[in-house]
């Protein structure tokens, strides 16, 4: 199964020390900053969800890094590799790849859509495209039962954070980082969010290139952490890890192309100030993207040669690779730093969750019933602090109940958007009917067969998981009801969503 959060089953061990605690507390301070700033900012509800559209390419390439990327770099992926080998980096080797699908195929298109129709959400692209409000609403339905999962399982994690830091206990670290985000949230919409982010992946970039210096050095080189890990495992240095090829490809597909469904990505497209800009953002994306995935890589290999020469004790769970190494391995400071960028990444990532999720009750439900609520960026903010609730009450029930909830976000997410934005803004002959077909299989397959595969009632084969599944099965229905329907596809598509896609 993908994995889901990094720190969903971890124990962190207690980092109480006097300067992590100041460099926390000083990473709060500047969000806190960054929240004044923002509310004065935020006056309607444009403000509140696409930031008034005057975000910069420079931000935007960032903030998008920062959400892409959350926690899951800093402790779920180095436990990945420590585990598998390098068939972890299949997760974030699809980087490029999506980078590049997502400027080529989706921002243009959705900021120049977001700017002719006035358009603030995903689902609203996709309703726009097809003249449907039902495949709007659908959409916004399965974004709502993915951030529900999402914001659990960030929250938890973000609590474990919190507590290995301050000592607050779990439930009190779930609901005082909760009362930090929607402190910002609710006050400084999405623009609060994106200039955390801005500030989160800075430090997140920083704080890579330092952990791997210290990493090649606690290993003795490249060349010597490299004939260690050889001598003890070679499959861990192969191609396909200790996981098989299947696993690796698995990841790789549902990784890029996935990755187009993603709201809470691919909606800050909608905030670029100049889209002429975008000729940019690849180049951006990807030196931000390789340059904080290094830690990913660095602390998994440096741990393992570690553990196998005895300079670091066994892992009790792979997830401890990051905090047993930066306490053992590297400066105070260092571990401050990079404990802090943990909560702030996984803060930053509940943000734009949040925002995604009040839109779709804020706008995209009602327009799928043909209403629109008065004042909309009051909805907006009420339907934030509502989902901030669940989410942590979620959180803080079980750890696998929320694991339960949280299995199903990156492939609801993919299999119900990646179809009818990503392939419906590129393909003239998809039609409203193939969409709509698509994202409810995307909603059922991935709802019921997730179920089902968690408590093994079914058994999948190996290296194969229910989001890919579901993702394959949405793009094949997509295509086939999209090709019977096809008389119907130039009814479907307005002049103006025409032109857009032209460009």
């Amino acid at each position: 199964m993908i994995p889901l959060h990094p720190l969903l089953q971890a124990s962190l061990p207690r980092m109480t020390q006097p300067l992590i605690v100041t460099v926390a507390l000083l990473y709060f301070a500047i969000v806190a900053i960054i929240a004044t700033w923002a509310t004065r900012k935020t006056k309607t509800e444009r403000d509140f969800f696409v930031g008034g559209a005057g975000v910069g390419l420079w931000t935007l390439a960032i903030a998008k890094m920062a959400a892409s990327l959350s926690g899951f770099s800093f402790v779920g992926g180095p436990g990945l590799v420590y585990t598998i080998g390098l068939a972890g980096v299949f997760i974030i080797l699809p980087g490029a790849l999506s980078n590049a699908l997502g400027a080529w195929v989706l921002s243009k298109k959705l900021r120049l859509l977001g700017e002719a129709r006035g358009l603030l959400t995903v689902p609203a692209a996709i309703g726009a495209r097809y003249r449907s409000p039902a495949a709007q609403g659908l959409a916004a339905v399965g974004v709502l039962i993915a951030v529900i999962g999402y914001m659990a399982t960030n929250l938890l994690a973000l609590g474990i954070v919190i507590d290995a830091i301050f000592g607050t206990g779990l439930a009190g670290g779930i609901w005082i980082g909760t009362g930090i985000i929607l402190a910002y949230s609710v006050a400084g919409g999405i623009l609060a969010g994106i200039y955390t982010d801005v500030f989160q992946g800075s430090v997140m970039a920083l704080s890579s290139v330092i952990v791997v210096a210290v990493a090649l050095k606690a290993g003795g080189g490249l060349h010597h952490i490299s004939d260690t890990i050889m001598a003890a495992d070679a499959k861990f240095l192969g191609p396909w890890g200790s996981a098989g090829p299947i696993t690796a490809l698995s990841f790789f597909f549902v990784f890029s192309v996935g990755s187009l469904g993603q709201p809470n990505v691919i909606h800050k497209f909608y905030m670029l100030k100049d889209p002429r800009q975008l000729k940019w953002y690849l180049l951006l994306m990807s030196v931000a993207l390789l340059t904080a995935q290094l830690i990913y890589i660095a602390i998994g290999v440096a741990s393992k040669a570690l553990v196998i020469t005895g300079a670091l004790a066994p892992l009790a769970k792979a997830d401890q690779a990051t905090p047993m190494f930066l306490l053992h391995a590297a400066p105070v400071l260092v571990a401050g730093l990079v404990f802090s960028g943990v909560a702030a990444a996984i803060m930053a990532t509940v943000n734009s969750f949040m925002n995604a999720g009040a839109a779709a009750l804020t706008l995209d439900l009602p327009m799928a019933f043909g209403k629109k609520l008065d004042n909309e960026l009051r909805w907006g903010r009420i339907t934030t602090v509502l989902l901030a609730i669940i989410a942590a009450g979620v959180a803080q029930i079980s750890g696998t109940l929320v694991a339960f909830l949280g299995i199903f976000g990156w492939g609801l997410f993919a299999s119900t958007i990646a179809p009818a934005l990503a392939i419906g803004l590129n393909w003239e002959r998809a039609t409203r009917a193939g969409a709509i077909a698509s994202i409810c299989t995307g909603l059922g397959l991935t709802l019921a067969g997730g179920t089902l595969a968690y408590f093994k009632i079914i058994k999948l084969p190996t290296g194969v998981d229910i989001a890919s599944l579901s993702l394959i099965t949405s793009l094949l229905v997509f295509f086939v009801v999209s090709w019977f329907t096809r008389a119907n596809a130039a009814n479907e598509l307005d002049a103006d969503i025409q032109l857009v896609m032209e460009t």
